[in-house]
């Protein structure tokens, strides 16, 4: 069951990316600390060090792009979300 759960998600990030729809994460990232990943996209928008830069930089980019933010955790869990829709 917890496979078919995994196949929505990726098809649901899938047709979202792309698309204004496509919300950006802050997610860890091994090599830089810190990434940027629009949704449905494999390759990060932006690597940093910091946590809080890249949040910053996600906010201006959703603001711009007036969508979300999805900011996780050490763990990749979530851990907030930011709405910028207008």
């Amino acid at each position: 069951m917890a496979d078919n759960n995994n196949s929505d998600r990726s098809e649901y990030f899938e047709e979202r990316a792309g698309t204004e729809d496509a919300r950006f994460h802050v997610v860890p990232h091994q090599e830089e600390g810190w990434a940027i990943k629009r949704e449905g996209e494999d390759d990060p928008e932006l690597t940093t060090d910091s946590k809080d830069k890249a949040v910053e930089k996600a906010k201006k980019m959703a603001k711009d792009a007036s969508t979300m933010v999805i900011i996780h955790n050490d763990d990749g869990q979530i851990e907030d979300q930011l709405n910028y829709k207008d």
